[in-house]
């Protein structure tokens, strides 16, 4: 293995940087990826590459990207939801890496719902 230079571990710094800020930070949006047993087996992973992808080609730093556990709604996997500020959140199912591109570019990005592709709006939780 080869010796880490200085260049390295700035580089190594700024990736993890840009993750904390992705899972931790404060944004307009937040995007969880349903991440259960059976998420990961219809494709969750292609899910979440595909959203990291759009975020750092387009140097996005207030959408915050998180997983979340099974929905309870396994045949509808993989599936995100999303919450942008002052709308309710939205569930969307039945995911590929291409319907995630496109929910990213009008949902997160312009705050147009993209129902053909939304199961549920608002929160699940009772208050």
């Amino acid at each position: 293995m080869p010796k880490l230079r200085p260049e390295d571990l700035d580089k190594i710094k700024e990736k993890v940087k840009r993750t904390m800020i992705l899972r931790e930070g404060t944004g307009s949006a937040k995007i969880m990826v349903h991440m259960g047993t059976c998420g990961i087996a219809a494709g969750a992973r292609k899910i979440m590459s595909a959203l990291i992808k759009e975020i750092e080609d387009r140097d996005i730093k207030d959408v915050i990207l998180t997983t979340a556990s099974c929905a309870g709604l396994c045949s509808r996997e993989p599936m995100i939801t999303v919450e942008v500020r002052d709308q309710p959140p939205v569930k969307y199912v039945d995911l590929t890496p291409e319907k995630v591109r496109e929910i990213f570019e009008k949902h997160v990005l312009s705050g147009e719902i993209v129902k053909e592709y939304a199961l549920a709006f608002g929160s699940e939780r009772v208050p």
